[in-house]
């Protein structure tokens, strides 16, 4: 880890600002994704039964559980973006900022791990 500077100016701290804020859309458009599989899971089922072949959607809930993953993945970084932002913003009023990427790293291990959990049910209700 890098030390950056030793003293936090006003740029740095409206950085952080616009740094947590992005996190914050971030987390948003994560749980938004995920209101939307499990809503279009049962916007299919209805299109199904509207049709009059409701057996032929094979419904076994991974679309709700997935969902239910995205949204709690998206909870989780609002709150640890929150976190963040906090600790970067004492660093910076001590003046001995280091860099830290563990929310970036877990972010993109959450999203990867769902979508080879939605590439496999894809493959499967094909």
């Amino acid at each position: 880890m890098e030390e950056i500077k030793k003293q936090g100016n006003a740029s740095d701290h409206l950085a952080n600002e616009r740094t947590f804020l992005a996190w914050i859309r971030t987390s948003i458009g994560i749980m938004a994704f995920g209101f939307v599989v499990v809503k279009f899971s049962l916007f299919v089922k209805q299109v199904s039964m509207l049709v009059g072949k409701p057996g032929v959607v094979q419904h076994r809930g991974y679309s709700v559980i997935v969902g239910i993953i995205l949204v709690a993945a998206g909870t989780l970084t609002c709150v640890l973006s929150y976190f963040r932002y906090k600790q970067t913003e004492k660093v910076l009023k001590q003046g001995s900022y280091k860099n830290n990427s563990f929310l970036i790293a877990f972010t993109t291990a959450i999203i990867f791990l769902i979508s080879i959990l939605l590439i496999g049910y894809l493959i499967e209700s094909t």
